[in-house]
């Protein structure tokens, strides 16, 4: 086993020796030098919803490792809140934490020579840092994340009493009261009741995205993106993701193939992650992400992908902020591997069906026993997809004790088949994301078209430019924006912001005026999951990279043409090219973020960083 570099021989007779201060071969005969070390790699922070009942999930886990006959290690990664750190330079963090995550695990793992992992992420970047590290170090690893947070609901005597809120209603009511089309009150009891649980937020916001699309990449078990944190059957994936590592390290420790994440984790298998990713319309931070993993692993993956994809893949379902449906919809619904059901029947061929997963069976094998519609789905499937919210206040992941054991006895007050469409009655014969190219983004630029009123996928309108987010936040919320306005949001990628924050204030601000069926917001830097309407983000090259974004000027007139995939400023090839663009000093010059700065690339790279 890898383990043996470091608890082998007698020349580590010095190693043994710290590790059995850790606890390890404490008792006599116990073998414990003889079993995989397996890293937990958490990421309990008590700051983030998403991660605040990590600590109690990574000592269950380490629990069942030891169950399973493995000895577990927990260690931690940091972690940011997108939700807490937006609207303030605690935003630029974000994305550049990803890079701290991956290199910390990477550090962890490679130092202390552990034989497997169980990551237990939840939010934002740490997925994705998690994984990058994963293919790096290409040891055994399965993902199982916290689980997502219940949707909120409005007590019934506010405005929109009886409809389910979360973290967008909040950032939204905030831009309508301060307009002055809400009360205190009206605010105060959306603050109160948006994010109910702990949990990642409740929506198809980039958390859950990232959650969700582990599953179809085949690095997770399946329930693991849509399963409620508070739910006990979490307890379940637990269980079953500690006895699953040690087998992969036995499997892999007598040659067979398949268990490592680069045997995981391929071109085939990305691929398959693009195209859930377009059947649901997620988050559009996944191609930033889907890009660094598959960087990471030495794939040759662009965002032309999704365009190539999108083409043969229906949007069949539609979360938050695109509806009213959370991911405990989807869930009930029969989940993602009841999407990528739907995706089999309607296009057949078009998943890479072959391709191994962490359980151990191929994903099409995967599909037939958790697609919820299919006929050989297996009774646990049917026990899985009946966890339910509990509807009580609590940040106590695994605590709701499920009742029911089939999704027909739960008397559900929606259709799923509107939550999860076929193919043919999909919401869009193409994808649910495009990525668009033109004069003002000639490396790409991406839009969750799931999200875009149909009347604004083409849209022209004059230039309305702000250097940073605060500044846009500000402008829109004080009139400056009118309808029919293109509001340009620049010098806010990874090297302008630096840290390419996300848009969220700046959007939800347009929904709070009233202007989103009106208006359109073209960046360079990024969107949370949670933004809707005609967004369009990771213009390519950004303007600290000398992108035409930089070159801009109020009013001059944009052109959006989403079915065309075009993005294009009216002006000549010459005027273009004569115009400068502005000074700009960066917000932070020194710290972490003066260096991720420097190393830092534009989107359609990933935003990873290179020297």
């Amino acid at each position: 086993m890898r383990s043996d570099t470091i608890k082998k021989g007698d020349a580590r007779a010095p190693h043994r020796s710290l590790l059995r201060a850790c606890g390890i071969d404490a008792m006599p005969d116990s073998g414990d030098f003889d079993k995989p070390f397996i890293a937990i790699c958490s990421s309990h922070v008590d700051i983030i919803p998403g991660h605040v009942h990590l600590n109690d999930v990574a000592q269950f886990v380490k629990k069942c490792v030891r169950d399973a006959g493995g000895i577990p290690f927990i260690f931690n990664t940091i972690g940011v809140c997108d939700g807490i750190a937006m609207g303030h330079d605690g935003m630029k963090y974000s994305l550049a934490s990803r890079e701290i995550i991956a290199d910390s695990v990477e550090t962890m793992l490679q130092a202390h020579q552990f034989d497997g992992m169980i990551c237990i992420p939840n939010c934002d970047k740490i997925t994705p840092g998690m994984l990058m590290a994963t293919v790096r170090c290409n040891i055994p690893t399965i993902f199982v994340s916290g689980g997502p947070m219940e949707a909120g609901l409005a007590p019934h005597h506010a405005r929109n009493g009886g409809k389910p809120l979360d973290l967008i209603s909040a950032f939204a009511a905030a831009a309508a009261k301060i307009n002055g089309k809400i009360s205190d009150e009206e605010l105060l009891h959306i603050e109160q009741n948006a994010c109910p649980t702990c949990g990642s937020c409740s929506g198809m916001f980039t958390a859950n995205s990232m959650n969700c699309l582990c599953e179809a990449i085949g690095i997770a078990l399946p329930g693991n993106g849509t399963v409620l944190a508070t739910s006990q059957y979490r307890k379940t994936l637990y269980k079953k993701a500690a006895k699953r590592i040690v087998q992969m390290v036995h499997e892999h420790t007598a040659g067979k193939k398949g268990v490592l994440p680069r045997e995981i984790i391929t071109k085939a298998s990305v691929d398959n992650a693009m195209i859930l990713d377009l059947a649901m319309g997620g988050s559009t931070n996944t191609a930033l992400h889907l890009l660094a993993v598959a960087h990471e692993a030495g794939l040759d993956c662009s965002m032309r992908r999704f365009n190539e994809l999108s083409e043969h893949t229906p949007n069949i379902c539609k979360v938050s902020p695109s509806c009213d449906y959370h991911i405990e919809n989807v869930h009930n619904s029969g989940g993602i591997y009841t999407i990528l059901g739907e995706i089999r029947r309607g296009r057949p061929g078009l998943l890479n069906e072959r391709v191994p997963t962490v359980s151990g069976k191929t994903l099409g094998k995967s599909i037939t026993e958790y697609d919820l519609r299919s006929p050989k789905a297996l009774g646990e499937a049917q026990k899985m997809y009946s966890v339910t919210p509990g509807g009580i206040r609590t940040a106590k992941g695994m605590s709701i004790k499920q009742t029911v054991t089939k999704v027909a006895d739960l008397g559900l007050a929606f259709d799923p088949f509107d939550c999860i469409r076929t193919c043919e009655k999909a919401y869009s014969q193409t994808g649910g994301l495009a990525v668009l190219y033109g004069n003002l983004a000639p490396n790409g630029a991406i839009v969750k078209t799931a999200g875009v009123l149909e009347k604004m996928l083409k849209h022209t309108g004059p230039a309305v430019i702000f250097n940073s987010e605060p500044e846009a936040y500000t402008g829109i919320t004080s009139g400056k924006v009118k309808a029919g306005d293109v509001v340009i949001v620049r010098f806010e990628g990874p090297k302008g912001g630096p840290g390419m924050q996300e848009m969220l204030g700046p959007t939800s601000a347009i929904k709070g005026v009233n202007l989103d069926d009106s208006v359109a917001l073209i960046t360079d830097g990024r969107f949370s999951g949670g933004t809707a309407g005609a967004c369009i983000g990771h213009v390519s090259p950004e303007a600290a990279a000398g992108g035409p974004i930089g070159k801009l000027r109020n009013g001059d007139m944009i052109e959006i043409d989403i079915p065309a995939r075009t993005l294009n400023v009216k002006l000549s090839d010459a005027e273009l090219l004569s115009r400068e663009i502005p000074p700009h000093e960066p917000a932070i010059k020194t710290g972490y973020l003066a260096k991720y700065r420097v190393l830092a690339t534009s989107a359609d790279t990933g935003g990873v960083l290179r020297w």
